[in-house]
């Protein structure tokens, strides 16, 4: 599945369009990354436990849109932007949506 955030595909026509598709993640983080994440806040740095979080939500959201768009016959999505917000009391939960048009190129 081609995935891309422009309106086109080099090289490929869009010969069908297929409708907007969405992927959506909610991933909780725990409380052993909230601590190491604190200790992060404080001292200053990367924090590699959310960053690991965060690839993985993104990742995921991704995959579940290409799913939705080959479960409606396409073979690319075009036009894909990914959103990202911190849910739940304190933050400790983030959304990532993945959303885009699915088409078929040839």
């Amino acid at each position: 599945m081609t995935i891309t955030t422009t309106n086109s595909v080099e090289g490929y026509s869009i010969i069908e369009y297929k409708g907007i598709v969405f992927g959506e993640v909610i991933s909780g983080v725990d409380f052993l990354r909230d601590i190491a994440a604190g200790f992060t806040n404080f001292f200053g740095g990367r924090s590699k436990s959310y960053e690991g979080e965060l690839i993985s939500a993104r990742e995921s959201a991704l995959e579940e849109m290409s799913q939705r768009a080959a479960g409606l016959g396409a073979n690319a999505v075009v036009g894909v932007k990914i959103d990202y917000e911190t849910l739940g009391q304190g933050g400790n939960m983030l959304m990532v949506t993945a959303s885009g048009t699915a088409v078929v190129i040839r």
